[in-house]
């Protein structure tokens, strides 16, 4: 028996008033007086491990439950209250813990109001994708984290910013870097600002990429970074010293609702102008279209990583010289979304990128290689998608590295100018395509081995006389 004092005054009173007994007739039953029964309840004594084993005795009950008692609602009670709708309302957990402890029914029926507002949420989220690709204007919009707003702001916009880019090459001449970026942005930060570029072990930098030290004007780098994201972290310091105003004019431009995410937002477009620098846009284009946009050899000819050349493809909209407009996705083995971004913004109406089937799942069992497919929605679009695994910043031998998947597709139409198209099946000139749908939530394909969720467009199909392939079949 722990040694800790328990306090479980709301809990007996639950006990005494499922018996419907007074605290005369509960004090008489356990040996105690009604006065002590009293402070018991109200919290102002300790239960006694004799007067628990009396209790577990005479009702019949758990020693557990009346030691934990709430407890087990307190993580679903926090994963509510972080909710963006509710996040600030409460000033700690020991409301939580006197609710859950108090009142256990209340804070269950809580949840089930909270479970019911998130999957309300859900539907119109559901709802409103479909409407748009239906080319209807929709305002559905839940609470949002300021995260969620630049992403938003980013996802609907081209991925090129003009003043930005013109802000890079002109950086770049003035550097004349040659073959050594890094070196020569180490030189120009030391000359024109007095700052010192030293790269940490990371033991001395356990929690940060980049860190700036404005005391000893110094710029701390973490060695747990690849050489090539040593290189960006050193760019976007120095994108953020030499292109302030129009960095400040672009975040202005995206008209966001409050000073976190405009501080998002101005990362965002620091690593874009990181980019720009690292990898010049002329002399990238040329290379994209002799190599017919491979990225091995982007990467190679340019001393970038697979994720930066693949996020630059993304950037090639000049009016004038535009290159093919890719777009991208970049998600974890569990799904989740770290990144999305298009040539022309995000094409979430028409492709979605929610789709089990596509490779940018199935590239987790064979990391480091690339999986190609055509795919085709459920209105006829084509799109040539391929997927690779990308490994995150490298820890110690205990640390687990952070592994995610990035997806790069354009319409098929442009599979000529791309050299991944060779790798389809099929006739060159008509491929086989997968069929894939934006979400499961919004697809209406029927039988579809991979279906997770069923439509909410449909309703499902309840005949006892009848099996189908999917747990979620439909009339």
């Amino acid at each position: 028996m722990s040694e800790q004092k328990i306090f479980a005054g709301p809990r007996v009173r639950r006990i005494r008033n499922a018996a419907g007994l007074t605290q005369t007739a509960m004090a008489a039953e356990l040996g105690i007086s009604p006065s002590y029964l009293n402070l018991i309840e109200r919290n102002q004594r300790p239960l006694t491990v004799q007067l628990l084993l009396k209790l577990a005795s005479v009702y019949k009950i758990d020693l557990e439950e009346l030691q934990s008692g709430g407890d087990s609602l307190l993580p679903q009670l926090k994963e509510m209250f972080a909710d963006p709708l509710l996040v600030g309302e409460l000033p700690g957990d020991q409301e939580l813990i006197e609710v859950s402890d108090a009142a256990p029914n209340v804070a269950a029926a809580m949840l089930k109001l909270y479970r019911a507002y998130r999957e309300g949420q859900d539907r119109l989220s559901d709802l409103s994708d479909l409407l748009a690709r239906e080319g209807h204007e929709t305002r559905l919009s839940g609470a949002r984290l300021p995260v969620d707003e630049v992403r938003e702001a980013f996802e609907k916009r081209p991925n090129h910013f003009a003043a930005l880019e013109e802000e890079a090459e002109a950086f770049v001449k003035l550097l004349s870097p040659g073959d050594d970026l890094f070196g020569a942005l180490k030189a120009w930060l030391r000359a024109e600002h007095g700052i010192a570029v030293k790269v940490l072990p990371v033991a001395t930098m356990p929690q940060w990429r980049r860190r700036y030290d404005r005391h000893s004007h110094r710029l701390f780098i973490s060695e747990r970074l690849s050489l090539h994201d040593q290189l960006r972290e050193v760019a976007i310091e120095a994108v953020l010293l030499r292109m302030r105003v129009a960095i400040d004019a672009e975040i202005e431009a995206l008209k966001l609702s409050g000073d976190e995410a405009r501080r998002i937002a101005r990362f965002e477009l620091a690593r874009y102008a990181a980019h720009a620098l690292m990898m010049p846009y002329r002399p990238f284009l040329e290379v994209c279209e002799r190599s017919k946009y491979d990225v091995d050899v982007l990467r190679a000819r340019f001393g970038v990583s697979f994720e930066q050349a693949a996020n630059r493809l993304t950037m090639l909209q000049r009016p004038g010289a535009s290159g093919v407009p890719f777009f991208m996705l970049e998600v974890d083995h569990a799904g989740n979304r770290f990144r999305r971004a298009g040539a022309a913004g995000y094409p979430q109406a028409r492709f979605g990128g929610a789709c089990p089937k596509l490779p940018v799942h199935s590239v987790f069992s064979q990391p480091g290689h690339i999986v190609v497919d055509a795919v085709e929605m459920p209105d006829g679009a084509q799109f040539l998608v391929f997927a690779r695994t990308l490994e995150g910043p490298q820890g110690a031998f205990h640390e687990r590295p952070r592994r995610t998947a990035l997806l790069l597709g354009c319409d098929l139409a442009f599979r000529e100018q791309v050299i991944y198209a060779t790798a389809l099946p099929g006739r060159k000139d008509d491929p086989m395509t997968t069929p894939v749908g934006p979400a499961c939530r919004v697809c209406e394909r029927a039988g579809c081995l991979a279906r997770a969720e069923p439509p909410v467009t449909r309703p499902l199909g309840l005949d006892e006389m009848v099996t189908g392939l999917s747990a979620f079949d439909f009339g």
